[in-house]
């Protein structure tokens, strides 16, 4: 690796750090305003178990932090006022900065504003569901037709590419939304997601997707630590599309597939990988409450989280093995990125493997359960 390169890690390194410090600094801010303005979870209202009432203004103190981040970064550059040790890196690069700024990253800052403004509408007088995902679907068609956020998988239609995109976006929004029933369950398993995205666009040479992954990946670490069980503020809706919105954008903005050094198509499912507990949760709940004949947007207690519980482990620790696996799975991203037909072939079946073999685990263990208890009855 050369000086260059050297230079961008400092960059990345940075980057995560004041994200992690901004976030870590402001959400104590949002916690005090929450309870003072009211803006709380009462366990009466809620399904995740929580003994007293917590502020909700999670999500806030994340996008304050991100907003801050950004104006900073962007205020810095622009300005010429970087260190000696990372002017070069950039002046670089300064035509492609702007046009990022100005092309996209405004627009990604539009969608994530209003993804934040829906979930606090949300938060605050419980939407019903079609107005939320009318909500959904304006930040979607936003950030896929004026922001760039784009996803093909080979197929050259415009038509395809759109459609496929916005339902991207819906997607995690709603998958984070779902995911997020735990203590730092959907905040952890994001934060490593962004992790993981940042690894790969920084070996892809992609720099400011780099910057934005790790960008993401401090606010999540930031706000992870008052989010961990006991969780002293929760992110509310306006925290899980927040999330749920950087997830998919930056799932579709970092490039997985080149000739260059590509030797398979399989990268293309590399989001897929890192982002798989979510999404199979996702599937696993909404097959689960239409074989019982109920709405798929009601929320319940048969997420993977909760299943874990139901075998017996605490809160706590079900939340560490999610977290786990979701780490295991997204490993499997690195080798599939540069690997050949048959290693990421392997690899991909193996991730699914293992989403298999917990799933059996955890029914035929309930299942086990049941019996017994109605032998006792």
């Amino acid at each position: 690796m050369d000086r260059f390169c050297d230079k961008w890690l400092i960059v990345y390194g940075v980057v995560f750090a004041g994200a992690l410090l901004a976030s870590a600094l402001l959400t104590p801010v949002f916690r005090k305003l929450a309870h003072k303005t009211g803006f709380l979870d009462c366990p009466s209202n809620n399904h995740k178990g929580h003994a007293k009432a917590t502020a909700l203004l999670g999500g806030a103190a994340m996008f304050s932090a991100w907003m801050l981040c950004i104006a900073i970064g962007v205020a810095a550059v622009t300005c010429g006022i970087l260190p000696d040790l990372l002017a070069g890196t950039f002046s670089a690069h300064l035509d492609g900065f702007h046009s990022v700024a100005v092309s996209r990253l405004s627009i990604v800052v539009t969608g994530a504003v209003l993804a934040v403004v829906l979930g606090l509408i949300d938060d605050k007088w419980a939407l019903k569901a079609h107005w939320k995902f009318l909500g959904q679907f304006i930040i979607a068609v936003i950030a896929v037709v004026w922001g760039g956020v784009k996803i093909n998988f080979f197929i050259h239609s415009q038509i395809f590419s759109i459609g496929i995109s916005v339902f991207w976006i819906m997607l995690l929004m709603n998958s984070i939304n779902f995911f997020d029933n735990m203590d730092g369950l959907a905040v952890g398993t994001i934060a490593i997601a962004m992790g993981f995205f940042t690894v790969i666009a920084a070996l892809n040479n992609e720099y400011f997707y780099a910057v934005f992954c790790a960008l993401n990946f401090g606010i999540c670490c930031g706000f992870w630590i008052y989010n961990a069980n006991p969780a002293s503020i929760f992110m509310g809706d306006s925290g899980s599309h927040f999330l749920g919105y950087l997830a998919a954008v930056t799932a579709g903005g970092v490039s997985y597939f080149d000739q260059s050094f590509s030797l398979t198509r399989f990268p293309v499912l590399i989001p897929l990988l890192i982002l798989a507990l979510p999404l199979f949760d996702t599937a696993m709940v909404v097959i689960i409450r239409t074989i019982n004949k109920k709405p798929f947007w009601i929320g319940d207690h048969n997420h993977i989280s909760h299943r874990f519980v139901r075998m017996g482990l605490n809160r706590k620790t079900a939340v560490m093995l999610v977290h786990f696996t979701a780490l295991d799975i997204a490993l499997c991203s690195l080798p599939v990125y540069w690997g050949d037909f048959k290693t990421a072939a392997i690899l991909l079946l193996q991730a699914f493997l293992l989403l298999v073999i917990v799933s059996i685990l955890q029914f035929s263990l309930e299942a086990k359960k049941d019996a017994v208890e109605k032998v006792e009855k």
